[in-house]
């Protein structure tokens, strides 16, 4: 008959202890605090201000900054920005997935980091580098309409259109979607793809119903990184898509330096993007791992 041993209850830090995760937290916590707490409390006290610039007092209150989103031209435009993150992050999950599945589990163990630095070299140079050049592929007089003309085939004009705005997206967002993928397929169990092909399953029910649930946490995590960067998108839209191509972005641009000054209202619509990104990290957070799991 053994004796059992009961669990020591937990010991609370000791004041040294407490000093030490001071000194390791310290720092990173007024990091945050600086940078992102405080930043955020002035833009919602600009959102509450009644008129255009602090100091004037032009609307009855400064709840009407927030109801102004909702206006019929406003929601036009919110729409287009998550028409273009949507469509962004549904281009990369495409094309990042089948070329970091391909790196993680087929390519040889020797290349497979200097793949990945392949990917990461874009974002080495500026981005506003990379739309330029994205601009002078694709004007009437590009590269690539050069190219066509040179194979005798019709030639293409994208530019200050939607497909342009994608296309420049997409190559910029790219790279952090294959970055993450890659980190959660190169731990996929091969063992598990063995045996679904040995109970009978084919190709794409072991894609579904392996390889996806085990990599589901990638995916969110990928398609969200890209979807919240996309969302608040602001050079590639304004080069490569024109004056058509309005997107919130832009449009809080407009009320702080250009030409409508609406220092309020652009705040409002910053707070609306801030909650909505904050509700959907906590969706991930709360319900990422549990979706992932299931069969």
């Amino acid at each position: 008959m053994t004796d059992s041993v009961s669990p020591s209850p937990p010991t609370n830090p000791t004041p040294s202890k407490w000093v030490g995760i001071s000194v390791l937290l310290g720092p990173s916590g007024l990091w945050l605090l600086l940078l992102l707490v405080l930043p955020t409390l002035v833009i919602f006290e600009l959102s509450l201000v009644p008129g255009i610039r602090p100091g004037d007092v032009v609307n009855p209150s400064g709840l009407e900054n927030y109801w102004r989103v909702f206006d019929a031209i406003n929601l036009r435009v919110l729409g287009r920005s998550l028409f273009f993150a949507t469509g962004t992050t549904a281009l990369c999950l495409l094309l990042g997935f089948p070329v970091s599945y391909w790196i993680a589990q087929m390519a040889p163990v020797r290349w497979r980091n200097l793949l990945l630095l392949g990917f990461v070299l874009p974002l080495w140079t500026s981005s506003l580098l990379r739309t330029y050049a994205w601009i002078t592929i694709l004007r009437p007089t590009g590269l690539m309409n050069s190219i066509l003309m040179t194979l005798h085939l019709p030639t293409i004009d994208i530019l200050n259109r939607s497909a342009a705005v994608f296309v420049g997206m997409a190559y910029s967002y790219l790279p952090y979607m294959v970055l993450i993928l890659y980190a959660s397929l190169e731990k996929l169990d091969r063992q598990l793809l063995e045996a679904a092909g040995d109970l009978g399953a084919n190709d794409w029910q072991t894609f579904w119903k392996v390889t996806v649930p085990q990599t589901f946490p990638g995916i969110a995590a990928g398609s969200l990184l890209v979807f919240i960067s996309a969302l608040g998108d602001f050079v590639d839209p304004e080069l490569l898509g024109g004056a058509s191509s309005m997107t919130v972005s832009r449009l809080i641009y407009n009320q702080f330096l250009g030409a409508a000054r609406n220092w309020g209202f652009g705040s409002a619509l910053s707070m609306v993007l801030i909650g909505a990104v904050t509700v959907a990290i906590a969706l991930l957070l709360k319900y990422g791992d549990r979706e992932a799991a299931q069969p």
